[in-house]
Order: structure tokens, then C-alpha cells, then sequence
């Protein structure tokens, strides 16, 4: 389920750069960017937990426990940029996104996280569909769409 949860915003994205009649430079980049915002949670959410000195609700800014939903940390948002980084400028040098979807990748990862974060902080323990695997293929869906919305 995780997989599918991470994965399947990206997977959709490399089929259609593949099959569709459309612009394939556009879902090479929404796989792209997917991918950047799956690694710059998966690091913010590990880094944040592990190392993060003082964490925050999102939505309050009052300090909460490491690893509570919707928490965020410097150390954590620090590593969820630097994945980000990472997964977009090897996109940029394996030649799937150029200057402008490296960029984009980097914004798309980080308002997706974001919202993420809020989500989180809101909803997902609330509703016991809202799972995690479902915040996770949300946000990756965000991510691919801010990028493709950037790109258009």
C-alpha cells in the first residue's frame, strides 16, 4: 500500500510521458517533481524526528512532540529542501526536466510538503480513511501538479 501511496502519482506520469499524445517534457516533469516531494518528506519527516531540536504544529506554531502529525522543525525542513535538491538535479542531469523543472521541482516539493504538514496537523487523525498512504499519494499528486501548473 505504501509503495502505491508514493508511487502512483509518478508511475501515472512516466506512462503517459511514454504513451500519451501530449508533451512528454510536461509528466517528465510532474514524475520529476513527484519524486522530488516523496524524498523531501520522506527526509524532513526522519531528519525532524530524529534530529529536529524543537518542533512545531504547522497550523499553531506551538511546540509539540517530535514525530506528532503535522510537526515541523528547521533540521526537518532543512533535509526535506536538500531531498527535494537531490532527486531535481538528477532529473536536470539524466536530461528529464531542464533549468525551469529543476526549479520547479524544488517550489512543487515544497508547497506540497507544506500542505502535507497541514493536512496532518488537521485531518488525518480525524478521519480514519484519511490514512497515510492516501496523505502520501496526495501529496505527491500536489507536488506533480504545482510543477506541471508552473511548467504550462
Amino acid at each position: 500500500e505504501n509503495v502505491w501511496g508514493s508511487a502512483a502519482v509518478a508511475a501515472m506520469c512516466a506512462i503517459l510521458a511514454v504513451y500519451s499524445p501530449w508533451d512528454s517534457v510536461f509528466f517528465k516533469l510532474g514524475f520529476a517533481a513527484s519524486l522530488a516531494t516523496k524524498l523531501s518528506d520522506t527526509m524532513a519527516s526522519e531528519i525532524g524526528k530524529a534530529y529536529g531540536k524543537t518542533t512545531y504544529l504547522i497550523t499553531t506554531m506551538k511546540g509539540v512532540p517530535a514525530g506528532t502529525e503535522g510537526a515541523v522543525s528547521l533540521e526537518g525542513t532543512l533535509a526535506g529542501v536538500v531531498g527535494s535538491a537531490i532527486l531535481g538535479m538528477y532529473a536536470w542531469f539524466m536530461g528529464l526536466v531542464n533549468t525551469l523543472g529543476f526549479v520547479l521541482c524544488l517550489v512543487a516539493a515544497a508547497v506540497a510538503t507544506t500542505v502535507e504538514s497541514v493536512i496532518g496537523a488537521t485531518a488525518q487523525g480525524k478521519y480514519p480513511w484519511l490514512t497515510n498512504e492516501l496523505v502520501n499519494f496526495i501529496n505527491t499528486a500536489i507536488g506533480a501538479a504545482v510543477a506541471m501548473g508552473g511548467y504550462a
